[in-house]
């Protein structure tokens, strides 16, 4: 099996290279490729998957500058619509799999119940907004698919809440974090992981594909995110870094953004257990891990 890979050094992308390679000959491109992997250019990822004729396509790239994606609607929707449009277009003409990944977002954040795959669409923002196109435009390309809607990723490389919380609590006393938008942190590890398992089955014609939800089990808001990897650092091996020691609670009013977050992103993980045979971990356990990963491991008389 031939597996091209869009987006090879993203948090995702970087952990499906490794989730990936098993499966067979894995072609990894991104905006510095040699091969055109610039999701902009749509001319020239078509190209890019004539050139390599896949099995499988796996697109890990997108616009994910959610409050930026408001005035810059045209590349968001260039990048989060069209391009993955193209490409499921020139897998269905391969009659190759294209395995491509969501959002929350796409849905428009109110109540309290897990998110189910036939819920309705209702993006309350330009980058939900464009998600959603994408996903519709796969769809409807007639290509033998499986799209993953995640939220909350993180990794133990490139930019993210995890990080940012690690960084602000080592130069700052206090700090004041959202606790009114409830979801579950969810490792790009987790996901490379999941879209491996998922894509065998699905290519082996032992399981359908489709749009399933990809979590970490559990929930909790960003405020109860924060407080653990705080808690969880500061009883490392580097805990003398840490210098915040309130952590104040606080609604998203309190943070004027230009794209409205959702207050629910919880995701309901069933269909994705049931089809796959999996059971997914608790949020706290992939947080843990890269805390590890990253430096951050317990000291050694910590339980």
């Amino acid at each position: 099996m031939k597996i091209l890979l869009f987006g090879r050094n993203g948090q995702v992308g970087w952990e499906l290279q490794r989730s990936l390679a098993p499966l067979g000959e894995l072609v990894a491109v991104d905006r510095r490729s040699e091969l055109c992997g610039e999701l902009e250019q749509l001319d020239g990822i078509a190209a890019t998957v004539r050139a390599v004729r896949p099995d499988v396509v796996v697109n890990a790239a997108a616009y994910t500058a959610v409050d930026k994606a408001e005035s810059d609607r045209d590349a968001a929707h260039r990048i989060n619509a069209e391009a993955p449009g193209v490409l499921a277009a020139e897998a269905q003409k391969l009659g190759a799999w294209f395995v491509h990944y969501s959002t929350d977002y796409v849905f428009d954040g109110e109540g309290t119940a897990p998110w189910r795959e036939d819920a309705a669409i209702a993006p309350a923002s330009v980058y939900g907004a464009t998600k959603a196109e994408g996903e519709q435009l796969v769809a409807q390309s007639g290509a033998r698919h499986l799209i993953f809607r995640t939220s909350w990723v993180y990794a133990a490389r490139g930019g993210n809440f995890l990080h940012t919380m690690l960084r602000l609590a080592q130069e700052r006393e206090k700090l004041a974090v959202v606790d009114d938008q409830f979801g579950a942190p969810t490792g790009a590890e987790l996901i490379a992981d999941v879209t491996s398992h998922a894509l065998r089955q699905a290519v082996a014609g032992s399981a359908d594909g489709g749009t399933y939800h990809l979590a970490a089990a559990g929930v909790t808001n960003w405020h109860g995110y924060a407080s653990h990897v705080i808690e969880a650092a500061r009883r490392s091996v580097q805990g003398e870094k840490i210098r915040a020691g309130t952590i104040d609670a606080v609604p998203s009013s309190v943070y004027k953004t230009a794209a409205r977050r959702p207050h629910n992103s919880r995701l309901d993980l069933r269909k994705l257990q049931r089809t796959f045979g999996l059971t997914l971990p608790p949020w706290q356990h992939g947080v843990d891990r890269v805390l590890n990963e990253i430096g951050w491991a317990p000291a050694a008389n910590t339980p």
